[in-house]
């Protein structure tokens, strides 16, 4: 299968080779259509200037005298070209070839040429008829005498056609070498840079095919800036890498909490079940282990609950069209006022520590909500009965905090750094109840963190507290 790189560079080449043609055929015509001017203008000018010489020599002497027939030569050497003079009938008198016997010096033009030789004619490819063998690009001019402007004969130079080919081969030569070295830099330029687009194009393509076997942790390389097509693909190319590895996770998460979870309680049911089908129970002991059963299938009910609020509100909260501006005094008021009933039946003396003005928060309000309920439902369950139950909101910098302090048992500092991790248990850490599964404490985490902000626990001498923060609205 061809690829797009390959396409594209076949394309550009193709385009560029025949535009290059183009503007090559169009210099070189334009070159030679200069050189053939040049050329005549050359001739032209030495036709004048002969003509001028022979009739200066005309006022003493005649047009075949030996000194005009030497200057002429010269001439002729000097410029490439072929230069002969006639007299007024057309009889050649001088030629400049350099043989000591010239087969033009007697020739008689015939009256046609004649006819169209004075006053600096040009006679195009020609032979003169017969002068010469093969055509020549020929130039005349007509020889007066200074003193009374009678004729006194003619100027005739030519040029052959492989003088001009030659010169114009020498441009064409040059036209072509230059060309081809542009073709070529083009051509490398432009297969360096199809290369590199479609490069990316690759590695979205080798990702792609990573996905497919359930590797997401492949990420294309961005070399571009992310406002232009390609950096724009690529971004979103790893945003969706992005989305896909934090699913596969928490899918992978999910079935390892299942798992780990559900294999106790399915094999205590599944074993009291046998037990009393066939027998091995005694009937009249069936009740407690049907009670097993029901507490058994309660907390499996609870466990799958729980974890599907977990992974609801994580999908929430990265939501960040969820969050609002909300006052953080008013819902912590409204939160504490739902544990009334449990806190006067525990007999704890509650401390709202509250400031008088409105605290606004940005942030998703349930979810906050979520995460005060939790940790007033921890507080409530573990502090000590009579003691007291601190709820404090404040303000430092930007940010508000928010602490809920209770006094009962001291967690063990080597449970400390584990207290928010799921299914995290011990019998004396903070698990939000004590026949959980340990998924309270890592939902108030995971829905802090997806706040991008932090919480964090102390428990010294009977007394612990937790804190968290959220952004204050500007």
């Amino acid at each position: 299968m061809k690829s797009i790189y390959l396409r594209n560079f076949t394309a550009m080449a193709v385009l560029v080779f025949f535009c290059l043609m183009l503007i090559c055929l169009s210099f070189v015509g334009i070159g030679r259509m200069h050189l053939v001017r040049v050329q005549r203008e050359e001739m032209v000018a030495s036709a004048a200037e002969v003509a001028h010489l022979a009739s200066a020599v005309g006022q003493s002497d005649t047009l075949d005298s030996w000194l005009l027939g030497m200057t002429v030569s010269s001439i002729a050497n000097a410029t490439g070209n072929q230069i002969f003079i006639t007299d007024p009938v057309g009889c050649i008198l001088r030629c400049s070839d350099r043989q000591t016997v010239c087969r033009h010096i007697g020739l008689i033009l015939p009256e046609s040429v004649l006819s169209r030789a004075d006053g600096g004619t040009e006679f195009g490819l020609t032979t003169l008829d017969g002068v010469f063998r093969e055509a020549r690009y020929v130039v005349s001019r007509g020889v007066y005498s200074e003193a009374d402007g009678s004729c006194l004969g003619y100027v005739f130079v030519s040029s052959s056609p492989e003088k001009l080919l030659g010169d114009w081969s020498a441009f064409l030569i040059l036209a072509s070498v230059v060309t081809v070295g542009v073709l070529f830099v083009f051509l490398l330029v432009t297969l360096v840079y199809s290369k590199r687009m479609a490069r990316p194009l690759d590695e979205i393509a080798a990702a792609s095919r990573k996905f497919a076997r359930g590797d997401f942790s492949v990420r294309v390389r961005q070399e571009y800036d992310s406002t232009d097509e390609m950096g724009a693909l690529i971004d979103s190319f790893n945003k969706m890498a992005d989305s896909l590895e934090v699913a596969e996770e928490r899918r992978t998460e999910f079935i390892a909490n299942v798992s780990h979870e559900l294999r106790t309680p399915m094999t205590t049911i599944a074993g009291f079940a046998d037990g009393i089908l066939d027998g091995t129970i005694p009937p009249q002991e069936e009740r407690k282990y049907l009670v097993s059963i029901r507490d058994e299938t309660r907390r499996l009910s609870r466990l799958v609950r729980d974890m599907l609020d977990v992974s609801a509100a994580r999908n929430l909260v990265a939501d960040p069209s969820r969050r609002t501006v909300f006052d953080l005094n008013e819902l912590v008021l409204q939160t504490l006022l739902s544990f009334e009933d449990r806190a006067t039946k525990k007999n704890l003396d509650v401390d709202p520590q509250l400031p008088e003005n409105n605290i606004m928060v940005v942030a998703d309000k349930d979810a906050i909500t979520r995460v005060i309920y939790n940790l007033l439902d921890n507080a409530v369950k573990f502090a000590n009965p009579g003691s007291c139950l601190t709820l404090r909101l404040y303000k430092d910098g930007e940010k508000a905090y928010v602490s809920v302090r209770d006094i009962g048992e001291t967690i063990p500092p080597d449970d400390l750094p584990f207290i928010f991790d799921r299914f995290h248990k011990s019998d004396r850490s903070r698990s939000l109840d004590k026949e959980g599964m340990g998924l309270g404490l890592y939902l108030v985490k995971a829905i802090i963190n997806g706040h991008d902000e932090d919480i964090a626990v102390k428990s010294e001498d009977g007394m612990t507290e937790f804190v968290f923060s959220l952004k204050l609205a500007k």
